[in-house]
């Protein structure tokens, strides 16, 4: 993980500065008013990961300067992350520094905490770890309220769950999101609930059904289905669609449909081209899929998938990626206009930046 620099003094600049580059880069789509989501200037991670530095007897994190991983550097105070995470992360290191069943070949040390307080800690080894390492990692557990998983090579030792829930609070109702290790979630937790707030208040007027392409664990999926008659979305993690459904059994929702397969096969499958016994049952043709919710890694949207989402009256975007959501739009925007546009600063004190975009068919 990079090591930013954390200044709250400067958080307000550092927002002013990335809302005029949006502002500059984007000028060529005469935007709407922008709408801009701050983040917490410090304790805003809910997820991290630090290598571990073996120094004689010493035991200690270490983060990199961006671009260089030669020189690592020593950490003993971290404001990015969550309460949670800071205050268990110092004290758990000094309790492994004296255990060589703990700390032999240590390399890495993964943290998954929540809004409400769970924390899951991972344990990385380049070396076998077995029953000798449980009963001696099995006290930490008990003693800082966590759940902690051991992970070696083709080996995953996990005391006693792989997950957390969390719970966000999205206009009033509290939604619960099982977030399973080494799946992906989103870091920033305030930011994301303000996500799932604007794309939801962005999307009400919609109507008819919506289709997502890759869904993830459903962070968005499931308040956005209070919107739409239906939900259909694909995912090809077969643990975040395990994520998936059981966040939908548990939020008590029924109209929302998670299928394990490229979105470009379900598009084929909406024009008649292709047959699945994955859609069995569903009556497809009987939805009138209205909008689409697209949130691509950072490549963006390849071509493909671009002539799949301009065959819908709207469009939601969500972008990890600034220069490819521009050239992206640069195709979207001969058939639709931009209806809203968002930035999230999930990434405070980064050039890393959010944004949504809402267009509808001219």
């Amino acid at each position: 993980m990079p090591l930013p620099q954390v200044d709250p003094t400067q958080y307000e600049n550092q927002l002013i500065r990335k809302r005029e580059r949006i502002e500059r880069d984007f000028a060529e789509f005469e935007l709407p008013e922008i709408d801009l989501f701050r983040s917490p200037d410090t304790r805003y991670r809910m997820r991290a990961e630090f290598r571990v530095w073996h120094d004689s007897d010493d035991l200690y994190y270490v983060m990199f300067e961006p671009g260089d991983k030669r020189a690592p550097v020593r950490i003993d105070t971290c404001p990015m992350v969550s309460e949670r995470i800071h205050n268990m992360m110092f004290e758990l290191v000094e309790a492994l520094k004296p255990d060589p069943r703990l700390r032999f070949k240590l390399f890495q040390v993964d943290f998954l905490s929540t809004l409400s307080g769970e924390l899951l800690v991972s344990l990385l080894y380049h070396r076998p770890i077995g029953e000798e390492w449980t009963d001696a990692v099995r006290p930490l557990k008990e003693k800082f309220g966590i759940d902690i998983i051991g992970r070696s090579r083709k080996n995953k030792i996990v005391l006693d769950r792989d997950f957390v829930i969390e719970r966000l609070d999205i206009d009033g109702r509290i939604y619960s999101y099982k977030q399973t290790e080494n799946s992906f979630t989103q870091p920033n937790a305030e930011v994301c609930r303000q996500m799932i707030h604007w794309a939801l208040d962005a999307s009400r007027n919609a109507g008819g059904d919506l289709v997502e392409f890759y869904c993830g664990n459903g962070n968005f999926t499931l308040p956005l289905a209070q919107n739409f008659r239906r939900v259909v979305a694909t995912e090809i993690s077969k643990e975040s669609v395990r994520s998936a459904r059981f966040n939908i059994e548990q939020n008590g929702i029924d109209n929302i449909d998670v299928l394990r397969m490229p979105s470009e096969d379900l598009s084929l499958v909406l024009k008649g081209q292709k047959e699945t016994r994955k859609v069995n049952g569903l009556a497809l043709d009987e939805c009138d899929f209205t909008t689409v919710l697209v949130d691509p890694p950072r490549a963006g949207l390849d071509d493909e998938t671009v002539s799949q989402v301009v065959e819908y009256q709207h469009i939601l975007y969500i972008s990890c990626n600034p220069e490819t959501l521009r050239e992206n739009l640069r195709q979207i925007t001969k058939t639709h206009k931009v209806e809203r546009f968002a930035i999230f600063d999930q990434f405070p004190y980064t050039e890393h930046l959010e944004c949504g975009v809402y267009l509808t068919r001219i």
